[in-house]
Order: structure tokens, then sequence, then C-alpha cells
């Protein structure tokens, strides 16, 4: 039922310039590149409650094109979110990060009806949280979607978005694939969420989810209709009853562990990987979208690789980010080709857009047709006993540190889509010559380290960075694996070459103090220039700043480095060959 209406006039100097409907692409469209005609140039919102097959009732708010403060007649594609609230300017608030996403409702002005939907024990809405993007969410997903598509302004043709928890609502909407949902646009979303939570066994994700407070929800705008927020209030009471996700995390240490909060294996639960056959089967078209420096970039690239048909478009961006780049314009062009059948050349493009840090000005934007590249030739560099990195092993090598679990990063760069930081002093580097001419790494590279330490068990850290001439360093990428958690097995689903440590309570191997073991891991993916006359350095520590739930029982304890021929360790990179051939190209 309806309870209320905004209207918001904007765009005012835009005429109507073409008929509304379904029009042809601007001449050229390709990526980056696509500036149809607006087709209307008011807006007018609704806001309202809709009922779930439990009675429970979300909160939704409605965009549609308008004139004269009056919706238009006919009826258009539909986009909507699975959002934390319904607030128009801030849909998709990501730990306090804006981006395009946000944007998205002024689509309306192109001929689309645009929802943002509440997601049950959140904002607006009512319900409790089970957990976080369980199976309540995807069922409600597919009745929203559903609604959606028999209104009457609507064609039938659904499409969902979302970044961050909406990128992962947006997934798993995908997983109960509903009848009329023919396109997601996700961004930063995990596809198992043990290895984006829990990466390598160790708790380092620098967030827990979205817990409000009473006062928080209360100064939400509430549906109209409800001026006195006496329902507000009900709802932001009942959230209360939502389950602690920061208790959630910690009490599953192990990928298999069940969780008496949520009463199942919830790693299983909330991980769009465990539903991959539904997401293959479903046909609904995927656009990912990704950062090289965002803590999730490898799970949309593993989710590419799982999902035959989708795109992924990567940027040098932080978490939901995209500074420089118009991505509401991609978004656009992407709804336009799956929910209006309009060729933005979009179908005949190479499925994936990546942006090279450090590369020649004009051609950062590459694209591709396959991950990992089929240019990628590894190049190995060994561990040795003097701190360089060497491409041939040499005799044996011992390097000890001393753990520091109160390590501070000096450039304090503590707050939004924290970044890795080079400690001085702290663990142990290992640098490699002077460049005597650009090498680009683009994929993942794997670190194989031979180690002991004085403890049963211990967290590694592995920082990828480059050392500039002037000494300054800047942290490229990194890894990270819990020593109890080594065991590697194969993958139920399809990974870029990497190595994958199942994580169950059984694999857990507790060291023996003093023996040495060997761990071999991934660091995450990047693709990025280091420059003729800069050095390559890896960084191996026992701690993070950003960790969320910090071992400080390590304190003091020593982590010994070891290679020697027989065991050697090693840092294996994705380096790229010095040519472009047919597979790679500018954008």
């Amino acid at each position: 039922m309806k309870l209320g209406r905004a209207v918001s006039g904007w765009l005012s100097p835009l005429v109507l310039l073409l008929a509304h409907g379904v029009g042809a692409a601007p001449h050229s469209a390709g990526f980056a590149n696509y500036h149809p005609s607006p087709l209307y140039t008011e807006r007018v919102s609704d806001t309202f409650f809709l009922s779930m097959r439990d009675g429970v009732r979300l909160a939704v708010r409605v965009s549609r094109p308008s004139r004269d403060g009056q919706p238009v007649d006919g009826r258009f594609p539909v986009i909507w979110t699975h959002a934390l609230t319904i607030s128009e300017g801030a849909p998709t608030r990501n730990f306090g990060i804006e981006s395009s996403y946000r944007d998205i409702p002024s689509l309306t002005a192109y001929g689309y009806v645009v929802a943002q939907v509440a997601r049950r024990g959140n904002g607006e809405s009512f319900g409790i949280r089970r957990g976080y993007n369980d199976r309540t969410e995807a069922y409600d997903a597919y009745e929203v979607t559903e609604w959606l598509a028999t209104q009457p302004w609507s064609t039938g043709a659904v499409g969902i978005y979302g970044c961050s928890n909406t990128g992962d609502a947006s997934m798993h909407a995908l997983t109960v694939a509903p009848p009329h949902l023919k396109a997601a646009f996700a961004g930063c979303f995990s596809w198992n969420k043990w290895d984006a939570f829990h990466r390598g066994g160790i708790y380092a994700q620098w967030g827990v989810g979205p817990q409000r407070t009473i006062d928080l929800d209360m100064q939400l705008e509430p549906v109209a209709g409800d001026s006195s927020r006496v329902l507000l209030r009900q709802a932001a009471e009942e959230h209360q009853q939502s389950t602690d996700l920061a208790s959630l995390w910690h009490g599953m240490p192990y990928r298999d562990s069940w969780s008496t909060l949520v009463t199942s294996r919830f790693w299983y639960e909330g991980s769009i990987s465990s539903y991959a056959d539904q997401l293959r089967r479903s046909g609904i078209a995927l656009y990912i979208q990704g950062g090289w420096h965002d803590e999730l970039r490898d799970q949309g690239l593993i989710a590419l690789l799982n999902l035959p048909g989708s795109h992924i478009l990567i940027g040098p961006w932080k978490h939901c980010q995209s500074p420089d780049f118009q991505l509401l314009q991609e978004i656009h062009r992407f709804f336009d080709t799956y929910l209006k059948s309009i060729d933005t050349g979009l179908r005949t493009e190479k499925r994936i857009h990546y942006y090279t840090i450090n590369a020649a000005a004009g051609a950062e934007w590459r694209s591709a047709s396959t991950w990992p590249l089929p240019d990628m030739r590894p190049q190995r560099l060994f561990l040795g006993g003097n701190g360089l990195l060497t491409s041939h092993v040499s005799g044996p090598a011992k390097r000890e540190f001393v753990v520091n679990t109160h390590v501070t990063c000096p450039n304090d760069k503590a707050g939004v889509a924290v970044q890795p930081c080079h400690v001085p002093g702290e663990g142990m580097s290992y640098t490699g010559d002077i460049l005597q001419q650009d090498l680009e790494v683009t994929g993942n590279a794997v670190i194989n380290l031979h180690l002991s330490t004085d403890r049963t068990d211990a967290s590694v850290f592995a920082y990828l960075e480059d050392v500039a001439p002037d000494g300054s360093i800047t942290d490229v990428t990194e890894g990270r694996l819990k020593a109890s958690l080594r065991a590697s097995t194969e993958a139920p689903y399809r990974l870029p070459g990497t190595p994958w440590h199942r994580g169950w309570q059984q694999d857990a191997q507790p060291l023996i103090p003093g023996e040495a073991v060997t761990l071999t891991f991934d660091i995450m993916p990047t693709s990025y220039v280091f420059r003729a006359g800069h050095r390559l350095q890896l960084t191996v520590t026992g701690s993070d700043f950003r960790e969320t739930l910090r071992d400080t029982t390590a304190e003091g304890s020593r982590i010994t480095l070891l290679s020697d021929p027989a065991q050697p360790s090693y840092l294996d990179l994705p380096a790229i060959a010095d040519n472009h051939n047919s597979t790679r190209g500018r954008s």
C-alpha cells in the first residue's frame, strides 16, 4: 500500500529529446563510452511497506520517471537494490564510502523504474536479521523481484545492483533465480565468505557488517505516513534482536564451523559459491566490479571464472569506489543491453576490462578474454639469507624476526577501506635488484615459505612492495595464512591456478616448536608495473595492524624463515611477457 510520494525535479535544463521507450544505442557505444540522451527531466518517488511471506514488512522506495510531478504512463524495466536503508541520497553507503551506486536512481531519466528495498532487520524495514546474506534474505529477494515484475509500471524485465553488502545481496538474489530477474551489476562482493572474511584462516576483514543502535536507526527518514516515527521506532527495536555479527564471525574459526547463533554452518550458507550450479543455470547476466585496492578483489575474479558469460571491470580503486571513471555510464550500458535489448557493444566485447597501475599514459585500461592472462610467464624469485630476492637459489639461508602484535601504521591509515602498510623494522624484508626495465605483474603471485616458530601456530602475512629510488615503499598487494591451516587440497570450484586451503577443523595441524614446515599461499591479484630503477620487495610479518581479532598471545614469539636448495623459499610472480597479443590491448 502506498503511503506517500516525494517529487524530485532535476536536470531541469534538459528537454525531452526522444519519445519514451527503447531507444537506439549512441553511435560508437562501447566501454567507457556510453552517452545516450535522457528521456525525462523529473522523477517521483513513493515509499511504502511490502509484506513478505511471513508477514514481515520491508520498506520500499520506488522512483519513476515523471512530468509535472506525475508519473509517466507506461511500462519500464525495473532495477533495484537490496540495501540497508531506503533513505534517498544514501542507498548504498558502505562503511562511509559513497560511490556511483548511490546515483543509480538518476537512471529514471533514461526510462527506468528504480527501487530501493531495505533488507529485513535493517533501516526502515521490520524484522530480525538472522545472519548476513542468509537464505532468508535470498527468499525475500525472490519475492521482491517478482512483485516488481508484476506492477502496472513494469515491463517485467528486472535487474538488481549493489556493492559490498548490497553486492553480496545482489548475488544471493541470483542464487534463487527469480523468473523475471534478467541482469545483475554487483561490486566488491564475496564469492566465498570464509575466503573473504577469514582469509587464510586469519580473521582480518576490516569490518563486521551492519550493527546499528536504536538511536542510529531513528535518525533515518521514516516511510511516508509515519511522520510520528512510531513504526520506525518499532522496527528499530526489533532490529536489536538481530544476530551479533562480530560474535557470528568470531565463533566460526574453521570453514566447517557450526554456529549456534544461526543454527547452520554459516560460512557455507552465506557463500554464493555454495550455489554455483544454481547461478550457472539461472542464465542471469552478470557484470562484476572490483578494485585493485579492495580486500575482495580476488573474489570477483573467481566468480568470473565460475560463471561463464559474466563480465568484470577492475580499476585502481578502493572498496566500491571509482574516482575518475564514469561507472554509472557502464552500469547504464549494461542494463540497456540486458533489460532493453539495445546493442551497446557489450555482448561482443572481451569479458574483462582492467586497469594496469603505472602503465604508459593512455594504455592503462586493458581488455582480455581469459584469466589468468595467456601471456603470463611465472617468474620465480628466491629468498636469500642476505635479504635479497634473486633469480637463483643460494646456499642455506636463515633469518629470524620477533612478532609484534601491537604494531601500528606510521602513516595513520585507519578508517575506510584500510590499506596495507609497510612498518619499518617489522618482520623480514627481501629486496630484488634494481630493475633495468619496466616489469608488469598481472595476476596472483604465489609464495612458498619454509619456516619454523617457537609456538604451535603463527599468523603469516606477506606483502609485495615497490621500493622507489628514493627508498620510499609502496604496498602493492598482500596475502596471509595461519600456519596450522597450511594443508592444501583441490578447490570445489575454479581458481586462477592458486593454492586452496580447505580450513576444516580436522585439517588443523599445530606446529611443533622449532620444527620447520612449508606454507604455500597466494597473494591477492593486481595489475601493476614496477618501473625501471625501482626494486621489488617481499616483506613477511607475524601480525597486521588491521587485524580484527588479533592473537595477542603471539607477542614476542619468533618466526624463522629458512631456505636452501633442497627446500627453497620463493615467490612466483605473474610476470607479463613484453608484448600485447590478440587477447589484450587497450579497451
